[in-house]
């Protein structure tokens, strides 16, 4: 059986500190393949070399990944300062609009990180340039030091709606989760349904209301460890189950075809 097509949204970089590329984490492809059970297709993020409607039409689904340039403040009716970090403008004219096509067709998404934020944006939300300085906030951010493993350690609790869909799916009211962001959602768009906070107020979980298709979107990065943590493998396994439902519906164009 042919394997539905994830497309995983890809960020600007360099390599080597001087060769351009577009890049997807390995950890990413890993949980779309292994947990997810697609074919995982990293995107180049540049409305220059992909359109919606080609990526509508060749995906079943799109993970919205996470990364280090922040959707530029302009998106949500805000000026630029420097606390809002630097920006990946090309990104957000290929992710704003998709957001808003799969949500009208039906066509599953899962956010995670800057993905997150992005679905709030596309859906008329705003976000805070940095949570850490908000009184009573938290420090969210990626620990400065240490291995791979302590950065994506298990960090706070995340307490999820009773009877929502994170807590159906996941099978608790409170989750633990890592932490690697420094901006997060200010407030929610009208149709953002906000399904799981830290406990320091900042949401972690949403999902968008009366969405036909698979919306869910979290602040945490469930890609790491996905195929072992408790929290993160049914979160990937039901965003699988949902592309697949979308490829068996014959809308895209195959690879295979």
């Amino acid at each position: 059986m042919t394997r539905p097509v994830v497309g995983i949204i890809g960020n600007m970089t360099l390599l080597n500190e001087s060769y351009p590329v577009h890049a997807g984490g390995r950890m990413n492809s890993e949980a779309v393949a292994e947990v997810a059970g697609c074919l995982p297709l990293i995107i180049p993020s540049d409305p220059a070399l992909v359109s919606v409607p080609e990526l509508l039409d060749l995906c079943d689904g799109f993970l919205l990944t996470g990364g280090r340039p922040n959707v530029h403040p302009e998106e949500y009716g805000e000026e630029e300062t420097p606390a809002h970090g630097c920006f990946d403008r090309c990104r957000d004219a290929v992710t704003l609009p998709l957001i808003r096509a799969c949500v009208d067709r039906g066509q599953p998404f899962l956010g995670v990180c800057r993905g997150f934020q992005e679905v709030n944006v596309a859906l008329g939300g705003t976000l805070y340039p940095e949570i850490r300085d908000l009184p009573g906030r938290m420090n969210h951010r990626m620990p400065p030091d240490g291995t791979l493993d302590e950065k994506f350690a298990l960090r706070h609790p995340v307490r999820l709606t009773p009877g929502g869909p994170f807590h159906r799916l996941l099978g608790a009211q409170e989750v633990m989760t890592n932490s690697l962001h420094g901006q997060g959602i200010k407030v929610a768009g009208p149709r953002i349904v906000i399904d799981g906070t830290a406990p320091d107020g900042t949401p972690e979980a949403i999902y968008v209301q009366g969405a036909p298709g698979f919306t869910l979107s979290v602040q945490w990065h469930p890609e790491y460890n996905a195929g072992a943590d408790p929290v993160s493998r049914p979160l990937f396994q039901a965003f699988g189950e949902a592309a697949q439902a979308w490829s068996r519906r014959g809308t895209g164009v195959r690879l295979s075809a």
